[in-house]
């Protein structure tokens, strides 16, 4: 106890680490209580979609001297309604309009990047700078973060039954089309919020694991939603510290923690369903 105790405790003597804790732990809350509904409705792929859009955006918002979160947010929204409108006004299935909204985007924001004179590193746009965040950054994200994820929260019955049966949904009045946009701009939303933490790149992860996790878990939604947090809270805790002793950078230690919690969870689901097969009668 007294080895694991300093172990623990050491990275968090120095304001770099509070800060890229705090972030940290915010980004995951948001991250794994959207992470649910994407994982249920199948939309996993729409979370790496959006996420690679929203390059554009923010060359395009540099060059108009604009806040990057305001370009991201325009540019991330644009794809989720290019995507929708393509779906429904075309013959190509929706993985396949996204992959070509989301890598055409994606290139056209590298082709800006290289010929527009700026200051900003690629790298932590794609992967983030954790540990270079200031407090002014943490609460440009929790003004973003925090109210996503309790609006996600307090309409979660209504998102939840969208997800799973959108026709019993219209049928009970809810209004599906604006919960199916509205979770498009809590989407777009989360990636801004996430953006100079983890990068567009490792938001994806993020994005998706917790909720896997959760899925795996349990099979009741509120119980889902408990694990998924705890899953990234625990993974942003653990990812920042390991960060620290080995020196890496702290985004991908915890996307390597939630990959490493997800492969425990489905270890565990397999077993179960192994064992309550073997005492079932034939």
């Amino acid at each position: 106890m007294s080895l694991i105790q300093p172990w623990l405790l050491a990275p968090f003597a120095h304001e770099f680490m509070l800060r890229g804790l705090a972030v940290a732990v915010m980004v995951g809350l948001v991250c794994a209580v959207l992470s649910c509904f994407l994982v249920l409705k199948g939309w996993s792929l729409m979370g790496d979609a959006v996420s690679h859009a929203v390059l554009p955006g923010i060359v395009l918002a540099h060059i108009a001297s604009l806040p990057l979160a305001i370009g991201a947010f325009a540019a991330g929204l644009a794809c989720a309604f290019g995507i929708g409108y393509l779906k429904e006004n075309s013959r190509v299935k929706e993985d396949t309009v996204m992959g070509i909204v989301f890598s055409g985007m994606f290139a056209l924001g590298l082709v800006l990047f290289v010929k527009v004179d700026s200051d900003q590193h690629l790298m932590h746009i794609l992967f983030g700078n954790m540990l270079g965040v200031t407090w002014g950054d943490i609460a440009e994200t929790a003004l973003i973060a925090l109210p996503v994820a309790g609006f996600m929260l307090v309409k979660r019955r209504d998102f939840l039954l969208h997800a799973f049966d959108p026709a019993h949904a219209r049928a009970i009045g809810l209004p599906v089309r604006a919960l199916h946009f509205g979770l498009l701009a809590m989407l777009a939303l989360t990636i801004v919020a996430a953006l100079k933490a983890v990068g567009i790149i490792l938001v994806v992860a993020m994005l998706i694991a917790p909720g896997a996790i959760g899925y795996l878990t349990t099979r009741r939604f509120d119980l889902m939603l408990l694990a998924a947090v705890a899953a990234a809270v625990t993974s942003s805790v653990l990812g920042t510290i390991v960060s620290f002793h080995l020196d890496v950078a702290t985004g991908p230690c915890i996307v390597v923690v939630q990959a490493m919690l997800f492969l425990a969870a489905l270890t565990r689901s397999l077993l179960r369903t192994r064992r309550l097969s073997a005492v079932r009668p034939a």
